[in-house]
């Protein structure tokens, strides 16, 4: 929906921050249907996810498949979007050799998403609320025992995160599918890979900074290998990001440890008056 929304917005208006901000809110919706069903109404989360997941795959495809026909074949979004969205080079860092290229020559997007984990790193730990939302996530019944609205904490950081999500949806349609609408195949199943990511970095906004680099890597390899040093079929790089999440969710669901471990009351239900 964020893909959707962001590409839409950016080829019709040739504004990008116009284009992030409707990724977020159009995001943001599909999240509030989410904690809506989940939150109020009980719902399974893991069923209402994937329904929802379905349903945003739908959406995006048949209003991605209705501004193609408008447009008589894949529509692309200004060279203006395309020059606003292109790398940064950050004086004197961009220029520190291996690291500088790396780390410091990518477009605003890259940045914007680091600057949002470490917001969220500081949020979580370091105010009041954020704690609250932490005590909400262990154990919800104690942390309604000590007077934290629980519904309105899981609404709040349910919206907020799904327009975070949404956010990647647009650097997805904007940037790695270069500006142009691929209807059904831009996203392609990349918001299973963020889920893993959250598991392997043991839901630490932090090192998922680190961590995205890793699974980023396994993404971008197919770039990087000549085919005529190795002769291995594309598609075997295509897989190697979901070969990774794969591995990291079995090594996870064997480790016990605590510190490592999923919160509490991840995917559970609260009941109030089962207190």
């Amino acid at each position: 929906m964020g893909a959707l929304a962001g590409f839409y917005v950016a080829y019709k208006t040739e504004s990008v921050t116009l284009a992030i901000f409707s990724a977020f809110c159009f995001a943001a919706l599909g999240a509030f249907i989410y904690a809506l069903l989940t939150v109020t109404f009980k719902a399974n989360q893991n069923v209402t996810g994937l329904t929802l997941t379905t349903f945003g795959i739908g959406l995006s495809t048949v209003l991605g498949y209705a501004m193609t026909s408008d447009e008589g074949g894949a529509p692309k979004v200004s060279d203006g979007v395309k020059a606003a969205l292109s790398s940064l080079n950050i004086p004197l860092l961009s220029k520190i050799p291996v690291i500088g290229p790396i780390v410091f020559n990518h477009n605003i997007l890259v940045y914007l998403g680091i600057f949002i984990a470490v917001l969220c790193a500081f949020y979580l730990k370091k105010t009041r609320t954020g704690l609250n939302v932490r005590a909400v996530g262990e154990n919800p019944a104690a942390a309604d025992a000590a007077g934290i609205n629980v519904t309105r904490a899981k609404y709040l950081n349910i919206i907020i995160g799904g327009g975070i999500c949404g956010i990647g949806g647009a650097y997805m349609s904007l940037i790695t599918a270069n500006g142009s609408w691929q209807p059904g195949g831009i996203v392609n199943g990349s918001g299973w890979i963020a889920v893993a990511l959250v598991i392997f970095v043991s839901w630490s906004p932090l090192k998922a900074i680190l961590g995205s680099f890793v699974f980023g890597a396994f993404n971008a390899l197919s770039n990087y290998v000549p085919a005529s040093v190795i002769e291995v079929p594309i598609a075997i790089y295509q897989m190697l990001p979901f070969i990774l999440t794969i591995l990291v969710l079995i090594i996870t669901s064997i480790r016990e440890s605590r510190e490592n471990s999923q919160p509490a009351g991840c995917g559970v239900n609260y009941f109030r008056e089962d207190r």
